[in-house]
């Protein structure tokens, strides 16, 4: 693979600051950012009160540990404008989740706050091996879901040459890449094994390609897919990681020169890692809940946002920023079946291990009487005869049981019989009855 190495000459001074120069500005941010929840936003003077707390209580970055969580819940409950700072029409865009299991969150931007994201985009796109000049393929979905036009303003502002297909028409994608070049792609990890599909299926060596660089992210996935996705396409894969209901895309992303985890631009956001059943915060290195509060954010300020992705903080490395694990998992998207603790991400590793068995797979959650039931539902790859197939499936069946430790039935199934998606893909599917 190409060498894509940002050079230091190119990284902003704040990606070379001391790590006391960076506690510093995140102190003085902090204040800032409390006090002007505080002032602004009504939940936040409220829940203050309730906690007893005040924003000049805040005289350490620890200090934070004494301010209330904030969730989904209070973001639905103050829906649509409630979690606002500024007046409305200070507003210059808003962008929103689906809302498919309930109300949809609405976070809203100023002009600086754009202009932030943007310059955070681009110093992960930067960060991930994007040069300027670089042709860079958005095949993140536009619209309310913050990862197109987040990918697509950091695109630019670094200097590169956006082509903004959005997500869909498989067919075109594979096109585009073939007639466009592009240096650089940003997708959804499981749509672009679905792009890969489509090229194979075309006569396309996926590692012929103009692509050199991979920005994979919006969904869970494992370090198993990373080499999967390098060897068919002769790519960095690098993570990216983001949330709207923070800022989008761009929150941390990995460096292409280490690839150890994705470092997170602590200069406008501070983390902590909790215990997501009593809330208290862990240090780093332990394994828990991400806690995010944004430090410079005009529009919604965001105290302690309850992520629900479960990681842990470590040392910076290619950037003096702390670093959280690759998210492989989430407090809600956990499937307990049978007093055993699953989760997507641990099917994935095994499935990986497999040739004969493609990454396309759902898990299907029944009930049996009063017991709860697991169904691997996975692909064969193409090529691979069905009783070749059938072996490999009852092999993961005996490796999930051994390594997780629960029984479940693997379902193999031919290729493309699982849902493709040009989003994040569907890995639960809960058929239980209530």
């Amino acid at each position: 693979m190409e060498d894509r190495t940002p050079l230091p000459e190119h990284l902003e001074p704040i990606e070379r600051a001391g790590v006391d120069e960076l506690r510093a500005l995140q102190l003085d941010r902090l204040r800032w950012s409390l006090r002007h929840a505080y002032d602004n936003v009504p939940h936040y003077r409220r829940a203050f009160e309730a906690a007893a707390v005040h924003p000049d209580d805040c005289r350490d970055l620890a200090d934070l540990a004494r301010f209330p969580f904030t969730g989904k819940a209070e973001l639905r409950d103050n829906y649509p404008f409630g979690m606002f700072a500024v007046p409305r029409e200070r507003i210059v865009r808003l962008h929103a989740s689906s809302g498919t299991t309930g109300r949809p969150t609405v976070v809203g931007y100023t002009t600086e706050d754009l202009r932030t994201w943007a310059r955070l985009m681009a110093r992960s796109i930067r960060a991930s091996g994007g040069r300027p000049g670089d042709r860079v393929h958005v095949a993140y979905g536009y619209g309310l879901f913050t990862g197109g036009l987040g990918a697509h303003y950091g695109a630019e502002e670094l200097g590169c040459t956006v082509i903004p297909v959005s997500g869909g028409m498989t067919e075109r994608q594979v096109t585009l890449i073939r007639d466009f070049e592009p240096e650089v792609i940003m997708v959804t990890p499981s749509y672009m094994l679905a792009i890969v599909d489509e090229m194979e299926r075309q006569g396309i060596d996926p590692a012929a390609t103009s692509l050199r660089v991979g920005i994979f992210g919006a969904e869970p996935w494992t370090e198993d897919m990373r080499r999967e996705m390098e060897r068919r396409l002769d790519l960095h894969a690098v993570d990216i990681y983001g949330l709207s209901e923070v800022m989008g895309p761009g929150v941390a992303n990995e460096c292409v020169e280490t690839k150890d985890g994705l470092h997170l631009w602590e200069d406008h956001f501070y983390p902590e890692i909790i215990d997501p059943v009593t809330g208290a915060v862990l240090p780093d290195g332990e394994r828990g809940e991400l806690v995010l509060t944004s430090l410079t954010r005009e529009a919604m300020p965001v105290v302690r946002y309850r992520t629900r992705d479960l990681t842990r903080l470590l040392p910076g490395t290619a950037r003096p920023m702390r670093r959280i694990e690759k998210i492989t998992g989430r407090t809600d998207d956990m499937m307990i079946v049978r007093g055993v603790n699953v989760f997507p991400t641990q099917i994935e590793e095994l499935i990986l291990r497999m040739p004969q068995l493609s990454p396309h797979f759902q898990c299907v959650l029944g009930r049996q009487g009063r017991m709860d039931t697991l169904t691997v539902r996975v692909e064969r790859r193409s090529g691979v005869d069905t009783t070749g197939a059938e072996a490999a499936g009852a092999h993961l069946a005996e490796l999930v049981k051994n390594s997780i430790g629960v029984s479940v039935v693997v379902e193999v199934i031919a290729p493309d019989g699982v849902e493709r998606s040009m989003g994040k893909m569907r890995r639960i599917v809960d058929r239980r009855d209530g």
